[in-house]
């Protein structure tokens, strides 16, 4: 059996940076953003055709994202501009199974340069090899997928009922309701830091590799993206790391905010973690509030942008986040709604997991199909 031919990176694909596109000039439609980790927005215009492949250039560098539609990659991202003839969802699982971290050329910021990736060596194989490696992959990516839709339908219907019930005031008995003040009566409004306490995270001295590599969960934005819970974050802290900053952990069911860079991201934190220096973390005073305020947090992001100034790198500090006026509404409400959004955000949690469990066997498989050591 021969040798199978191995190629430079370079001349196996041609990868392209991204386009510019600030959150202020995209316009209402439905052509995914794509940014270094995920999708963070739509827009009415698309720059690439589908099939592509996108991977993190700044930011967050490799990983992989396959999109099956036309799409606009952002400029934190390399997309694959010409396949040369390679199978696409292949060359998908090619680039999240290369570790491109040694290629970091960013001193603050991880930066990756297209330049550099000629060292990078691939192995060539047939056309007919990678749809088979390719189809096996493929089949734990449908399931996460198919999960992920039931997580948006399962949300949505708890974010439509947010809005009837909390926006729009018709709420169960409503006709019986004084509005008074703009409010339905018994409702109130109140400073953020008066319904849960304000955390805002700090990120260990990095130079200490001691305070990096344990178990506890640290939490930074690009682990928000696209996910309700945050179940698991590419980096974590030991316990001595942790220590140095122990007033900075917030327990399981918080909510987490983004405040600086890209603002307004909204997560609920799925165990006790701490967060970076951007997130302003709520540790609500009644646990039974948490899924309210989770929609109510996810519709201050025009009003976090704002007080943000507009800048590239925007930024609410923990004293203007917390003077922030949110509504609450009376607590037979609050009640009503949590008795329906609880087994709905329950579900979501299980499919959450379950994506997780399904990427880890993922990834498990997807290094030893690659390297030959498994056939397909």
């Amino acid at each position: 059996m021969s040798a199978p031919v191995i190629t430079p990176l370079n001349e196996f694909i041609t990868l392209q940076r991204g386009f510019d596109l600030p959150e202020e000039q995209r316009k209402p439609g439905s052509i995914p953003v794509v940014a270094s980790r995920s999708i963070v927005g739509f827009h009415s215009e698309k720059r690439v055709e589908a099939p592509g492949v996108v991977i993190g250039r700044s930011g967050s560098i490799g990983g992989g994202q396959y999109l099956d539609e036309p799409f606009w990659p952002l400029n934190t991202t390399l997309w694959v501009k010409d396949f040369k003839g390679h199978n696409p969802r292949y060359v998908y699982y090619l680039l999240k199974s290369i570790d491109f971290t040694s290629f970091n050329v960013g001193a603050g910021v991880p930066t990756l340069n297209r330049n550099h990736l000629a060292g990078i060596k691939v192995k060539n194989i047939s056309h007919d090899q990678e749809i088979k490696i390719a189809n096996t992959i493929a089949k734990y990516d449908d399931l996460i997928e198919n999960n992920k839709r039931r997580i948006a339908l399962l949300e949505e219907s708890a974010r439509l009922l947010y809005r009837e019930w909390f926006v729009h005031f018709r709420f169960p008995g409503h006709e019986h309701v004084k509005i008074i003040s703009g409010l339905p009566e018994g409702w109130s409004e109140l400073k953020i830091e008066e319904v849960g306490e304000v955390v805002t995270g700090k990120t260990p001295l990095t130079k200490k590799s001691n305070y990096y590599g344990g178990l506890i969960p640290f939490v930074k934005t690009p682990d928000m993206h696209g996910n309700v819970y945050v179940l698991n974050t590419d980096q974590t802290l030991t316990e001595e790391g942790a220590a140095t900053q122990a007033n900075k952990f917030i327990p399981k069911d918080s909510l987490i905010v983004s405040c600086i860079g890209t603002l307004g991201v909204v997560a609920i934190s799925a165990t006790d973690c701490q967060t970076n220096q951007q997130i302003n973390s709520v540790v609500p005073f009644d646990s039974n509030h948490n899924l309210y305020l989770y929609f109510t947090f996810k519709m201050l992001k025009p009003r976090l942008e704002a007080m943000g100034g507009g800048a590239t790198m925007g930024n609410v500090n923990k004293s203007k986040f917390s003077s922030l006026n949110i509504v609450m509404p009376s607590g037979f409400l609050l009640n009503a709604f949590k008795d329906f959004a609880d087994p709905v955000f329950q579900q979501i949690l299980i499919l959450q997991k379950q994506n997780q469990k399904l990427t880890q066997a993922r990834d498990i498989l997807l290094p030893r199909l690659m390297n030959g050591d498994l056939a397909v």
